[in-house]
């Protein structure tokens, strides 16, 4: 049975992680969300998130997409590629249903782990 967990280890903490990700990365993207995703070197996958002000202005927006994108990850993540992903926000987001984004999100990691076989 696969450990469904999103531990301290499945997350990019520090600024020198991130950095390390938007340097030469795979994209999937839609108009809502774009993850950008590099081969970590790891055994799992990570998962970084930018929800920035301008895509959505109030706190309580940002941390539905965070806690949905998350959440998906949570789901998903023994079906990626070791990677490290960074999902980023785009404006027009808040406007988006909980269970669209979450499809959309699944879209999107199957894309991105198409995309990261296919480059390796």
């Amino acid at each position: 049975m696969a450990r469904h967990a999103f531990s301290r280890e499945l997350r990019l903490l520090t600024p020198a992680q991130f950095k390390n990700v938007f340097d030469n990365p795979v994209r999937a993207a839609s108009p809502h969300i774009t993850l950008l995703a590099k081969p970590n070197g790891l055994e799992q996958p990570r998962l970084g998130l930018a929800v920035p002000k301008k895509a959505l202005k109030r706190a309580v927006w940002r941390n539905r997409v965070k806690r949905v994108a998350r959440e998906s990850f949570r789901l998903k993540q023994h079906k990626l590629p070791a990677v490290d992903i960074v999902v980023i926000a785009k404006k027009g987001i808040g406007d988006v249903p909980n269970d669209e984004l979450f499809e959309l999100m699944e879209k999107l990691w199957r894309t991105l782990s198409r995309r990261c076989k296919s480059s390796a």
